[in-house]
């Protein structure tokens, strides 16, 4: 699939390998909205066709091999063309084809047009997160697996619910509200797809990519990530959660003073625990799957943070490797995934963890000032 090409069927496709599926039914799932209803009555329709053709064509053929035997005396006719047949097989398949291509392509025309939205969520993707923002809404968040499935990863993960399949923040969106995607990538190419959808799209870096959907029932609704993105992609869920208007509405309040609630953290003065705590939260989510529980890193595309050079040198330099990155290594750019807070909280934690008693801080109103 191209870039920029989206299909409803090609997200479904794989649809039978989601392990969310715990039948692991061997047909394409119906999803929850018009698009994915008519994907699947696209793909049942030529799933018939097929096996009607199959059943003509072999079915001619077996009786041809049985009834037209050697042993039975059969003698081989002696023809070169049949103009009639000919036509007759070329005009069957033309026919066939043309009524399954008009249904096809104005589902596929439907599905490109992405106008008379009343919600624009612009999705964006990370190694190995998703951040959602609202457009014109004030509100902007990650989602990152949640800590039950990474925390089952090393030990059993049969107990663990929707196992890799979780989220610590969902998008929530609200029924019976078209919801455009804006879809696009910070570094590498990842995919966004929800088989209850109907489709999937690439999130491309430096393009921009755009989808829609409708969804006419509360629920929840999950995907992954369906282009190999790197060493956590399996890794990156995707989770819906559709509300009732009044719950969405409910929710974008409480969002937004969440928000506002983070930014304001960012003026005020926290004490060293404080900042240690938040931030082996915050290392948990976002760093432990290069830097490894201990801080040993898996060396050398992930050094180790114990008793290392930006763990126990100078305090800037490990403030602008966190929230820069460094060119030529694996070490991605934070400052825009965390906020003030949980830069100067992971930080700290990091100087003062997995055994360095660096006994520093950095304020979240320094990393404010940085930016």
């Amino acid at each position: 699939m191209g870039q920029h090409t989206r299909t409803a069927m090609a997200g479904l496709l794989l649809a039978a390998a989601l392990p969310a599926r715990a039948d692991y039914g061997m047909n394409l799932v119906r999803g929850v909205t018009e698009t994915s209803h008519t994907a699947f009555d696209l793909h049942m329709i030529s799933l018939w066709v097929c096996v009607a053709i199959g059943v003509v064509v072999f079915g001619a053929m077996f009786y041809a091999l049985f009834a037209f035997r050697k042993s039975r005396g059969a003698v081989a006719a002696n023809f070169h063309e049949n103009t009639t047949v000919e036509v007759v097989w070329t005009i069957i398949p033309i026919v066939i084809l043309v009524a399954m291509a008009i249904p096809a392509t104005l589902s596929l025309i439907k599905l490109e047009d992405t106008s008379d939205a009343e919600l624009t969520i612009k999705v964006t993707g990370y190694q190995w997160r998703w951040q959602y923002e609202y457009i014109d809404q004030g509100v902007s968040f990650f989602s990152n697996l949640a800590s039950s499935s990474r925390d089952a990863m090393n030990g059993d993960p049969s107990g663990v619910e929707n196992y890799l399949l979780d989220v610590d923040h969902p998008l929530v969106v609200p029924v019976n509200t078209r919801v455009r995607f804006v879809i696009t990538s910070n570094d590498v190419i990842h995919a966004w797809w929800v088989p209850a959808l109907g489709w999937k799209q690439d999130a491309v870096p430096g393009f921009i990519n755009d989808a829609w959907t409708n969804i006419p029932e509360p629920g929840v609704y999950r995907g992954q990530c369906a282009e190999l993105c790197g060493k956590d992609h399996g890794f990156m869920p995707v989770v819906v959660e559709a509300k009732t208007r009044e719950d969405y509405d409910a929710w974008l309040v409480a969002k937004k003073a969440e928000t506002e609630a983070a930014a304001s953290g960012a003026d005020r003065d926290w004490t060293l625990d404080e900042l240690v705590e938040r931030g082996k939260g915050v290392y948990g989510t976002y760093c432990v799957a290069c830097h490894q529980a201990s801080g040993q890193g898996i060396p050398p595309a992930f050094p180790s943070l114990v008793g290392s050079k930006i763990t126990t040198g100078p305090i800037e330099g490990h403030v602008d490797i966190v929230m820069h990155g460094k060119a030529g290594t694996a070490m991605q750019a934070f400052a825009a995934q965390l906020n003030d807070v949980d830069l100067a909280a992971v930080v700290t934690y990091e100087r003062n963890a997995f055994g360095n008693t660096m006994g520093d801080l950095v304020q979240p109103k320094a990393i404010k000032a940085a930016r």
